[in-house]
């Protein structure tokens, strides 16, 4: 996001506080060829750059207006000669085609911009948020401070497929496991894509019972469905009090029920159905 949407309140009232400035000097010190409108570009340009085309017009039209006003009152001006003559319009066009221009460059921008971090956050083969945007979703919950679950999957047998069937066999079965992932959590959980096989999930959910359980479901529900997957959990605050911490509880949990559970013979379930 740029500077001045990021400060925009800041932006806004400078901008107002230099219209009226300039305003205020256009009927002081303004005489004949001296230019002090011109200074109303500046202010005109920075809301622009705050609220896009549609400010950036209403900005021009206000200067456009304080220019006029402005001329009326000084009495060093001649005012038939400004306002009466083609300088008002051509003011009035050029403060806004200029508000316009800059107000569509910056909408441009930002709408990149937003792109360009929407992108930086998401994992590019399963559109999911990515280990930077899940570490930050962690963050949020470590400082709200109230009790979560971390349940952290491991995609079952995706190495013989990518052995067998190829990495493009590989790779459409994780864009189905994210779906499937995505269609079986609850609203309020918060799910990604970690590691080449990983997923992790962030859950409400405050007891190592509800989060066995949960875990359990999720392996079934998608069992069913032919994705061989397992869990591990970890509970805040009781296994771990940072993202560090509770990663590795669930990491170690994981791999200890991968041993129990057999994850070789579910990844040669999700071959047959990836075949």
């Amino acid at each position: 996001m740029t500077a001045a949407y990021r400060h925009r309140e800041l932006v806004v009232g400078s901008s107002l506080a230099a219209f009226a400035i300039i305003f205020a000097a256009l009927i002081l010190f303004e005489v004949p060829g001296l230019g002090i409108p011109h200074f109303f570009y500046l202010p005109v340009a920075a809301l622009a750059m705050t609220g896009g085309v549609r400010r950036g017009v209403c900005a021009g039209i206000l200067a456009s207006a304080l220019f006029t006003v402005g001329v009326a009152l000084n009495p060093a001006v001649p005012t038939a000669t400004q306002i009466l003559s083609l300088t008002t319009p051509i003011r009035v066009l050029t403060y806004t085609s200029i508000g316009a221009l800059i107000g569509w460059f910056a909408a441009h921008d930002l709408e990149l911009v937003t792109r360009l971090q929407l992108l930086a956050e998401r994992d590019f083969l399963t559109g999911l948020p990515n280990t930077r945007a899940f570490e930050a979703a962690i963050a949020r919950r470590l400082v709200q401070g109230r009790p979560f679950s971390l349940l952290l999957g491991d995609m079952d047998g995706l190495k013989q497929i990518n052995d067998l069937k190829g990495h493009a066999e590989g790779n459409d079965a994780l864009r189905r496991l994210a779906e499937m992932l995505g269609s079986v959590l609850r609203p309020n959980d918060e799910v990604a894509r970690v590691g080449g096989d990983e997923f992790a999930v962030i859950t409400s959910l405050a007891g190592g019972e509800e989060a066995a359980a949960a875990a359990a479901r999720l392996e079934a529900t998608l069992e069913n469905q032919g994705v061989g997957i397992t869990f591990g959990w970890a509970l805040f605050p009781g296994e771990g009090e940072n993202a560090l911490s509770l990663y590795r509880a669930a990491d170690e949990r994981l791999y200890a029920r991968k041993l129990v559970r057999g994850g070789d013979r579910l990844g040669r379930s999700l071959f047959s159905v990836a075949g």
